[in-house]
């Protein structure tokens, strides 16, 4: 929470907006509106792009809440979002009037409650809270309460499996809070976003989502230092600005603390893809997301390297298995120069293993072996991009993945008679094995004191032997 801005108290804010309506400043409430509702949209915009998040609710209130509510549906229709009105209680007065002709002039959709799904993420990308501010006070009435319900019952278990969630976007003081002590019991609605106007309220203090905006770049100097409220400077022409960011640290502060157990010679399994397997396990047995992923890199003849982060898809007695592109950067590079190198870290536990060795293709039925266990929406997506290719933009994808998703949609009716169904594997898509040469297990500890011990692939007497030593940390 930014500490230099000033929290403003239900009194303050009034008198303030008071102030801005009065002889001397000279706003008039619809003027207001305009910019209340212009900062609201530029801070959806700010964070939720309209191709990604383009389905908007604005829940608006009767009051001058849902009158920024309706001014922001008509700017974010011109910032390319698709906003649809839930307006229950319209206000049959200027400037309301006028702001709903507006939308009804751009075809925007005006929803009763009725109308509205119990589960909003069902419709909706974005669900903006302009029903009441920080003037209402006491229990809510129908059909407003209705409408809190719904957000929290969108907040709490309203996802889709499979979909991105629904964010909350309230406006000033989220509906139900009290402007100065906030969400007193706990149970209504916890935004996403919220966008303070003129100045942040007290309650916003308790607010914990991810994006805090503030809108309020018309506040004359005479206001906010009678109020001293230190307003952040506003970037460019935006009408609005984030605040409570955390506070900028030094890179080279940011270091961790390990405390593990010591890692001796006599705790490693004899062959190191048995120890391996051992500290795979334990990463999964710890709850880790992924421990598969690896950071893989390689070099062509040129000598420069390159990295990228893969999925391990198996583990045999021969190496490290993955699958990609044949023609994507790291395979030619394979194909020039067959040595790379791999490493796993799971910061949880404190540990990395360093893996180096020869590369070599797999047998095409181990291939398609792993395509298949790509999900269906991955193995068509290995179909539609040419890795590492350069392409015009992320319609091209989309168009071609639409193509395909298309011609096999009916695949899974006929898979389990038809085995021509099945998504095909493309001939460009292979399965590689690093063999490796060295490993090397990494365990953190205090002071730098890491302990490294490292298998390394020796002949000794004719014959290939892993043999173990301790390297300093």
């Amino acid at each position: 929470m930014d500490s230099a801005v000033r929290y403003l108290s239900e009194k303050e804010a009034i008198e303030i907006e008071e102030m801005l309506m009065g002889p001397s400043v000279g706003f008039s409430l619809d003027q207001l509106m305009e910019f209340f509702g212009l900062s609201i949209a530029a801070a959806i915009a700010e964070i939720y792009k309209s191709n990604e998040r383009g389905r908007i609710l604005l829940l608006c209130g009767p009051g001058s809440n849902g009158g920024n509510g309706l001014v922001a549906a008509r700017h974010l229709h011109h910032f390319g979002y698709k906003p649809n009105v839930c307006y229950p209680k319209s206000t049959p007065q200027t400037p309301h009037t006028a702001l709903v002709t507006q939308l009804v002039s751009l075809s925007i959709p005006f929803l009763s409650v009725e109308d509205l799904p119990l589960d909003l993420s069902n419709e909706f990308d974005i669900v903006v809270d302009a029903v009441f501010g920080y003037s209402v006070h006491g229990l809510l009435t129908s059909p407003f309460d209705d409408l809190i319900k719904r957000l929290v019952y969108l907040l709490n278990n309203g996802q889709t499996a499979g979909h991105q969630s629904t964010v909350v976007v309230s406006v000033d003081v989220p509906s139900g809070w009290h402007v100065e002590e906030g969400h007193i019991d706990g149970q209504g609605i916890k935004p996403d976003m919220l966008v303070s106007l003129i100045a942040p309220k007290l309650c916003a203090k308790k607010f914990s989502g991810s994006h805090h905006f503030l809108g309020g770049r018309f506040v004359p100097p005479s206001i906010a230092e009678k109020y001293m409220l230190h307003l952040p400077s506003y970037p460019g022409t935006s009408m609005c600005v984030q605040i409570g960011k955390p506070s900028p640290v030094e890179i080279s502060s940011l270091q961790k603390s390990f405390t593990s157990s010591e890692f001796l010679e006599n705790h490693l399994e004899a062959n190191p893809i048995d120890q391996f397997r051992t500290w795979f396990n334990d990463a999964l047995a710890a709850g880790l997301p992924q421990p598969n992923v690896m950071a893989l890199s390689t070099a062509g003849k040129d000598g420069k390297p390159s990295s990228r982060m893969l999925l391990l898809k198996e583990l045999d007695s021969e190496g490290f298995v993955w699958s990609t592109n044949t023609e994507s950067r790291k395979a030619r590079e394979i194909s020039e120069n067959p040595y790379g190198s791999i490493i796993f870290y799971w910061d949880n536990l404190s540990r990395q293993v360093r893996v180096e060795g020869t590369v070599e293709n797999v047998s095409d039925e181990e291939s398609e072996k792993h395509f298949r266990t790509r999900p269906r929406a991955g193995q068509i997506g290995a179909l539609v991009s040419k890795q590492s290719t350069i392409i015009c933009g992320r319609d091209v994808l989309h168009q071609e993945y639409a193509k395909l998703e298309a011609k096999f949609s009916d695949g899974l009716k006929r898979m389990l008679w038809d085995c021509r169904s099945l998504i095909p594997k493309p001939k460009h898509w292979l399965s590689y094995r690093l063999k490796p040469e060295i490993i090397e297990f990494w365990q953190g500890q205090q002071s730098r004191m890491h302990d490294r011990l490292q298998f390394r692939l020796s002949e000794i007497d004719g014959a290939r032997e892993w043999k173990i030593v301790r390297l300093a940390p």
